[in-house]
């Protein structure tokens, strides 16, 4: 049975007319959502900053060359708990994702642009120089996803896309390879990866110098032996 208007309605044992309870209930609801609401969105707010300074862990991590940081030196360097890494990666591939696109935006402005101009001899030269500013800054991300590619699809995925880019990247510096035997142009590829620049680098220990000059001389010469000198 409903109460009528004017009539009176008890309210925490308190008698108050009608009309006035139920605003205050109503009132009370709204506050009560509205209180949901905000630690709601807070809840959101803490969980989107942990999550940032787990991928920035990660990966300043390894670009100081920790190449497989452990989940607990990465909840260290992120400031939260090691439950909190877990929780919000439970699959590597994710990190793998977040790190990834972290990266293409640092490393864009080293592979794309820049206008291929002059002799073959400058175009190789200028090439050179701009992929191993590249390697120097990709090194440590990329010596970690070799470790960790044979079990990531993810990581798989995005070698393949890189050696793609890179070959179309060649082929913009040099477009003399369209008409190069096979051969010569798989040797160039080659000679410009970053498993080249890595070997000399890593393995045999040269200088930044040195590493530009042994490329130059390499590719200069695979060059020489397939493309007319006037061009």
């Amino acid at each position: 049975m409903g109460f009528a208007t004017g009539d009176t309605c008890p309210v925490g044992g308190v008698v108050l007319p009608a009309g006035v309870g139920e605003a205050s209930v109503t009132l009370s609801h709204k506050t009560d959502a509205k209180t949901d609401g905000e630690e709601l969105d807070g809840r959101r707010r803490r969980s989107a900053k942990s999550r940032e300074a787990i991928v920035r862990a990660m990966f300043d991590l390894i670009g100081d060359g920790d190449l497989r940081p452990s989940a607990q030196r990465v909840a260290d360097r992120a400031g939260v708990g090691i439950r909190t890494v877990f929780r919000h990666f439970d699959e590597m591939d994710q990190l793998f994702a977040e790190m990834n696109t972290r990266l293409r935006e640092t490393l864009a402005p080293l592979l794309a642009g820049g206008m291929p101009q002059g002799t073959v001899l400058k175009r190789v030269r200028d090439l050179v120089g701009r992929r191993c500013g590249l390697y120097e800054r990709l090194g440590p991300y990329k010596r970690s996803a070799n470790l960790q590619r044979w079990r990531s699809p993810f990581l798989q995925k995005e070698h393949r896309a890189m050696v793609r880019d890179l070959r179309t990247d060649l082929e913009r510096w040099l477009p003399e390879l369209q008409g190069v035997p096979p051969a010569v142009a798989n040797a160039l590829e080659v000679a410009v990866s970053f498993e080249a620049w890595d070997r000399l680098r890593t393995d045999q220990k040269l200088t930044k110098k040195d590493t530009r000059e042994a490329l130059e001389a390499l590719i200069e010469a695979l060059v020489a032996s397939a493309v007319p000198p006037r061009a």
